[in-house]
């Protein structure tokens, strides 16, 4: 049997290490396949804790605001003996400096103002607003709608 020369083993190592070259060059369509489902994924649990954030923090501000509203009726009757007669009487004698936004309805106009109930030695006084609530319908994270808080 005849020994191949050294020449052909080189072109056979040769073809071999092009043919090795050529499988290695690129990604094949599975694997491109697996990696955008990977991302998919990911990218998907990314929106989903950014939009609970964006509401926790809408939440927060939505609690701030109307802590500090009920606090400047507080002040405004403890000054006055009187509820307010409305949310801008609150700007108008300097218990705030504007109406805040409502973080779900974007609009400083759709509190919904709480009457507060006549007074009963002073019949013809006007009743005035007695507590603040948010105007959204919107369900909080708790279950709550915002418009309870």
């Amino acid at each position: 049997m005849a020994r191949p020369t050294a020449s052909g083993e080189a072109m056979v190592i040769r073809e071999l290490a092009v043919e090795r070259a050529r499988r290695r060059r690129g990604f094949t369509l599975l694997e491109m396949m697996v990696v955008m489902a990977l991302i998919v994924v990911i990218a998907g649990m990314a929106m989903a804790s950014y939009r609970n954030a964006v509401t926790l923090a809408q939440e927060a501000v939505l609690r701030e605001d109307l802590f500090r509203m009920r606090d400047a009726i507080d002040q405004y009757y403890a000054d006055k003996n009187k509820y307010p007669s409305s949310l801008e009487a609150l700007v108008s004698d300097g218990y705030l400096r504007a109406l805040p936004e409502d973080p779900f309805t974007r609009s400083a106009s759709t509190w919904q103002e709480i009457p507060a109930e006549p007074d009963a030695n002073n019949p013809t006084a006007e009743p005035g607003v007695y507590n603040v609530k948010s105007g959204s319908d919107r369900i909080a994270m708790n279950g709550q709608p915002y418009n309870e808080w």
